[in-house]
């Protein structure tokens, strides 16, 4: 099954990423997509080069490139990188006037128009804002769109702080757009922000867009008391590293570990590359950092450890594929006898998701909130 969209006269075929069997029928897009494509239609009809921001599955991407606009995307997700790619080739889009870039590289200076999906994390906010304030040439429109109640007093402080006189429009379908105006001058916004980790002598370094950005949170806490150590040299993964705090302290266990930082966002693979770097200059060799989509096209059966906290969302939606994906990449990455060792709430099951798929899993501890589960791979197992 596809999901199909209709802009304006324009059909598309857009699907979320990655692809998912059980999850196909998620829309990949919102009516604050909608509402930006009708209002920047109607109202910049000879816009010819436009900067998105956040846009999570390619639909504006899609559906701009299609007018046959230079449009360049910003996201901190590599997965809606990959997704925005997919969608223009299903399309059978051109992609010689649409580039990409992270959250972390500098900005196109000249545009006509920005547009910009609010996130939620209003640290982010401030960190974007501040960085089209630094580029933008005075005068330049930037439009946001979210779900009305996803716009708070905050959103629009933020606007009106790094931007410049701000509005609000009506709500349409349950979305609202945040309408402003670059006037000119660098408003810095200060990130990467630091914070010295608890019972240690570490400081973690957190990027504007990566969770727990001010504190170490209660779940990797929790997870602290049951990572492993070892003197023995060990491949380790800390999947969905955010920050790094985790293999940060994994590493400090396990000095002869080589351990690899994977995310999804930009940002939490640089915020672990710094904290590792600033707390283990010594042990920075044995570290790699890398940006991906869980562990895709990670070398089968080559490391011994993985480690993670899965998230439950993708974007706006609620939903277990995620966590299935990196239970079964973690799978078919361990060597025979390779743990995957989790951190997770109570209530989301991975017990029994681990048993069905490892044929085992043990309880390492539990709390009011967390559980800590190991499951073994065993290559007597399908």
């Amino acid at each position: 099954m596809t999901t199909q969209a209709q802009f304006g006269d324009k059909k598309f075929t857009l699907e979320r990423f990655p692809l998912d069997q059980k999850n196909r029928s998620l829309q990949a897009w919102d009516s604050a997509d909608e509402y930006l494509i009708d209002y920047v239609t109607e109202h910049y009809p000879d816009c010819r080069s436009l900067l998105i921001l956040n846009d999570s599955f390619g639909a504006l991407s899609c559906y701009f490139s299609k007018q046959q606009l230079t449009v360049c995307s910003v996201n901190d997700s590599y997965i809606s990188h990959q997704a925005a790619a997919y969608n223009l080739a299903e399309n059978k889009i051109p992609s010689t006037t649409f580039s990409q870039l992270d959250s972390l590289s500098a900005l196109p200076e000249q545009v006509d128009l920005v547009i910009l999906k609010v996130p939620r994390t209003l640290a982010f906010l401030q960190y974007q804002l501040s960085e089209l304030s630094e580029v933008l040439a005075p005068g330049t429109p930037v439009i946001g769109a979210a779900k009305t109640k996803d716009v708070h007093n905050s959103t629009i402080k933020a606007f009106e702080q790094f931007i410049g006189e701000t509005k609000t429009s009506l709500a349409v379908k349950k979305s609202r757009l945040v309408i402003s105006q670059a006037q000119g001058g660098y408003k810095p916004a200060d990130f990467p922000v630091s914070w010295p980790l608890e019972g240690t002598d570490f400081t973690i370094s957190n990027h504007a867009n990566v969770f727990s950005r001010d504190s170490l949170d209660i779940g990797a806490r929790f997870f602290f008391d049951y990572l492993p150590q070892t003197n023995k040299a060990k491949r380790i993964i800390d999947l969905g590293c955010g920050n790094g705090v985790v293999g940060l302290m994994t590493l400090s266990r396990c000095p002869n570990a080589e351990v690899t930082f994977v995310d999804e966002s930009y940002m939490a693979v640089e915020s672990a590359r710094l904290t590792v770097e600033l707390n283990m200059e010594n042990k920075f060799e044995q570290c790699a950092f890398i940006e991906n989509d869980c562990l895709t096209g990670f070398e089968r059966e080559s490391v011994d450890i993985v480690l993670c906290n899965p998230p439950f969302h993708q974007a706006q939606a609620v939903t277990d594929h995620i966590a299935w994906q990196m239970f079964k990449q973690a799978k078919d990455t361990l060597k025979n006898g390779g743990e995957l060792r989790i951190i997770g709430n109570r209530h989301l099951d991975y017990h029994d998701k681990l048993n069905r798929m490892f044929g085992n899993c043990q309880l390492l501890g539990s709390n009011k909130k967390f559980v800590v589960l190991s499951a073994t791979k065993n290559d007597g197992m399908l």
